[in-house]
């Protein structure tokens, strides 16, 4: 087992409540899973997201923790939140990491793996699922 290592794991929804398709908004959210399968306890301590919707467009959101929190994980635990993110158009991608230190010191970055933004198109509310 790595010594320093954060397992994430994502699972978007398109929010079709809170959409407007007319006029160019989607909106989506996304939760993700961060679990320490090292062997030392961390920190979360930033993100970086690149969004991109399906003209090519890419935004990027850079800050401290996730949800105002800076978890400290333990080996084996993890840590939940769901954030949004919008799009113009129905489609996109997602991907990023997370800045960590270990409590010996140790920086490192949990990647995510790129997920995709997309609304639904069977009626039941809910996007792909990816891990």
């Amino acid at each position: 087992m790595p010594k320093h290592q954060f397992q994430c794991d994502a699972q978007p929804e398109y929010l079709a409540e809170q959409s407007a398709p007319q006029q160019g908004h989607y909106l989506f959210a996304y939760t993700i899973t961060i679990t320490n399968t090292g062997d030392v306890a961390a920190q979360l301590i930033a993100r970086h997201w690149e969004i991109e919707d399906s003209h090519g467009r890419t935004q990027v959101v850079d800050g401290l923790g996730v949800v105002g929190q800076q978890p400290l994980l333990q080996p084996g635990q993890s840590f939940r939140y769901t954030s949004s993110a919008p799009l113009a158009t129905p489609m996109g991608l997602m991907s990023g990491h997370f800045f960590c230190v270990a409590v010996d010191g140790t920086r490192f970055e949990a990647q995510v793996a790129p997920f995709v933004l997309r609304t639904d198109t069977t009626g039941t509310g809910h996007g792909p699922v990816l891990h």
